[in-house]
């Protein structure tokens, strides 16, 4: 690999980092009892907010409309994602001192497999929790859904929600760019350019 190339993977892989430091996504609430709104975040290994209450508050919209308590602790995800995080900062880091471009292609696949299957498993709580609703609630709409949006904005009921990465889940897609560029560059860029001396030897 070209020193290029080794200086993108490493970048890549420590980029990964700031998943430890920023939250992945998070969820603004508007609601007329918060007008301020309430901001969830969704860390790497653990949920949180803008203020320390905002789980509960969030909680407690929940309850009125059947939706199932937010817990942590319901999470399995957040226990071992941390895990595949160190993994592949560590093996991206090994990589990028190797000289093997299909190492460099074989990480970039487990980091964008490892993405995407981060994405699904995302929206499927979103669903999970905007469908399992409590037949008992205080606030029943006939056939309504309370799933808040995947990405971008949606309004449900009198609450706007809107939903974005966070400048963790913005790391990851840096990461999945440098390193794209850096297997870019191994495989199609330096091809052509030898194949270019070829035709002017």
């Amino acid at each position: 690999m070209s020193n290029v190339s080794k200086v993108l993977m490493l970048l890549a892989a420590l980029s990964l980092s700031l998943l430890f430091f920023f939250p992945m996504w998070k969820i603004y609430l508007e609601a007329p009892q918060y007008p301020e709104g309430l901001e969830m975040h969704i860390w790497v290994n653990k949920l949180g907010g803008n203020t320390e209450y905002t789980l509960q508050n969030f909680n407690i919209l929940n309850h009125y409309i059947g939706m199932e308590k937010i817990n942590a602790d319901s999470f399995a995800e957040l226990k071992y994602m941390p895990y595949i995080v160190y993994f592949l900062i560590g093996s991206g880091i090994i990589v990028a001192f190797l000289n093997k471009r299909s190492l460099a292609l074989t990480w970039l696949i487990m980091l964008i497999v490892g993405g995407a299957a981060g994405l699904l498993d995302f929206y499927l709580w979103l669903v999970k929790f905007g469908t399992n609703l409590d037949p008992k609630a205080p606030i029943k709409v006939p056939g309504m859904t309370y799933i808040p949006p995947f990405l971008g904005e949606k309004q449900l009921l009198n609450f706007k929600a809107l939903s974005l990465p966070d400048i963790g889940g913005l790391a990851i897609g840096l990461a999945i760019l440098l390193a794209a560029i850096a297997v870019y560059i191994e495989f199609i860029y330096r091809k052509k350019r030898y194949a270019n001396k070829l035709q002017a030897a």
